[in-house]
């Protein structure tokens, strides 16, 4: 299920085809799974074929280890989605708070080292 590094050095998107057939799915359950899942937007080109790029790839490899391996039904491996963002979405505004916090002290460093004139 992985690309192979080569190819992912090379090519920034994969066609319908290429990812159906990469994950043993139908081009029909990718089409269908577009509609369901909000984190799958993949681009289309002037023809209107869909073109997968890694992110989407990523996303399509979790909804299969969700829905085909763990069982999940397609509310399930939504709510599993919707969880996963969430946290990632805490965790970077976390991390932002904290530079920011950091940035502050370091400008409060610098503004009282600063001779009064």
């Amino acid at each position: 299920m992985a690309i192979n590094e080569k190819e992912e050095t090379q090519k920034l998107y994969y066609s319908i085809g290429e990812v159906s057939e990469l994950f043993d799915l139908n081009a029909s359950t990718l089409r269908f799974w577009e509609k369901e899942f909000d984190v799958l937007k993949p681009t289309k080109n002037k023809k209107g074929n869909r073109l997968f790029t890694k992110k989407d790839i990523e996303h399509i490899a979790h909804i299969v280890e969700l829905v085909k391996q763990k069982g999940y039904t397609i509310q399930g491996a939504k709510e599993q989605l919707k969880g996963k963002l969430n946290s990632k979405s805490e965790d970077v505004q976390g991390d932002v708070i904290e530079k920011l916090k950091n940035i502050k002290a370091k400008l409060i460093e610098l503004r009282d080292r600063e001779d009064p004139v």
